[in-house]
């Protein structure tokens, strides 16, 4: 009898598992992003047209 006990009281101690618990942090999650953002344009005017463009100087 004590035999069983025993294994029962064994038993009962090894079914007994940590518990994982997850909570939301209590304040809001923060990044910081430092980015910089370059932006270029390059307009590439052929010669001809260059040409056109500074002979008629009432086009635009």
């Amino acid at each position: 009898m004590k035999g069983i006990i025993t294994a029962m009281l064994l038993m009962t101690l090894l079914g007994c598992a940590p518990k994982v618990k997850l909570e939301a942090p209590d304040k809001p999650i923060r990044i910081d992003m430092n980015v910089k953002i370059d932006h270029e344009v390059r307009v590439k005017v052929e010669k001809d047209v260059e040409n056109v463009l500074s002979k008629e100087k009432g086009l635009f």
